[in-house]
């Protein structure tokens, strides 16, 4: 029999698993069925739909990997199957780092007003070349990501998590200096891009707070509510992004011992990621809020209705019993 540990954590990877894919499936059904009636794809359109491509991929690597590390560790710990999780894990994670950045350097030239010549220049390029970044994200991210076949040492020992032996396993360790790098270009890198753009979004926010960014009746003009909530989106994916790489690095390097209570908070965060992105990029797209509270509304009404002709049925058989027992 399992541990409750692990079946603790099958469980959660698994709920989160189905939240994320409903989420992030949100968001590519309502652009895909956009663009299939024609309308154009903005550059965050665009970036969220990859975004939201990459989080299912990721979460449902993820738990394969678990699954197999915890019911067939020998299996798992092979240099072949372990070198390849790595990549397919690694993969999506730099990927969704970078897409991050892109979009946070997107809202930044989309919201904030430029004066300067160049500036201006650079908005619309950057526009333009949106696709194009993203490509370029995803080669960087494979880039630093293949490497890991070549610089990783296998530690051989035996990883039999499911006996009731405790076994204090040696992990696979991976070259420093690539360590190092990696971590530094694909991970270290998009958050001083994402945070700087967040910075000069709230600083924006800050120095160009006038009487003109509100109507008669004192409510915020629509260009000062989308810088708002274009720093509140970034804001809340820095926070998510650097929890997530908190707890990588923690679970990594092995600071804290398995089943302790810091090693399961971590993995939660780790389970989490995926859904929780997801649901802060609906939240932070007026479109895709409404088609989820719509779907939402949709799913409560149906519920009701089930309730109220359950309610009623019962009413009607609890009335014919009534009546055949007064006439007996």
């Amino acid at each position: 029999m399992l541990p409750i540990f692990l079946l603790a954590s099958m469980t959660v990877l698994s709920i989160s698993t189905l939240m994320g894919s409903i989420t992030n499936s949100i968001i590519i059904a309502v652009n895909v069925i956009d663009k299939v009636k024609g309308k154009s794809l903005s550059p965050s359109d665009i970036i969220l739909v990859t975004m939201s491509l990459s989080n299912v991929f990721f979460q449902f690597i993820m738990l394969a990997n678990d699954f197999v590390s915890f019911l067939e560790s020998d299996l798992y710990y092979s240099e072949g199957v372990y070198i390849l999780f790595t990549i397919a894990l690694n993969l999506p994670i730099y990927i969704s780092f970078w897409f991050t950045a892109c979009l946070s350097i997107n809202y930044y030239f989309q919201i904030v007003i430029f004066t300067h010549p160049f500036l201006i220049r650079l908005k619309h390029v950057v526009s333009r070349l949106i696709p194009q970044l993203l490509v370029v994200s995803v080669m960087v991210s494979m880039a630093t990501c293949l490497p890991v076949m070549w610089y990783i040492n296998m530690n051989k020992q035996d990883f039999n998590m499911t006996s009731n032996q405790t076994v204090e396993p040696t992990f696979p360790e991976l070259n420093l200096t690539y360590l190092i790098i990696s971590n530094v270009v694909s991970c270290s890198l998009p958050l001083a891009l994402a945070g700087i753009a967040n910075g000069l979004i709230i600083k924006s926010l800050i120095d160009k707070t006038h009487k003109s960014d509100r109507n008669s009746k004192g409510d915020l003009s629509p260009r000062t509510e989308g810088r708002i909530r274009a720093a509140r989106t970034i804001s809340c994916l820095l926070f998510i992004y650097i929890s997530f790489y908190i707890s990588e690095v923690l679970m990594f390097t092995e600071v804290l011992p398995p089943s302790s209570p810091g090693f399961c908070a971590c993995l939660m965060v780790i389970y989490s990621y995926a859904p929780v992105q997801s649901v802060v990029l609906i939240f932070g797209s007026p479109k895709l809020k409404h088609v989820t509270l719509s779907i939402i509304r949709c799913l409560r009404g149906i519920h009701k209705e089930k309730s109220k002709n359950a309610t009623f049925s019962f009413i009607d058989v609890y009335n014919q019993k009534a009546s055949q027992f007064s006439e007996g």
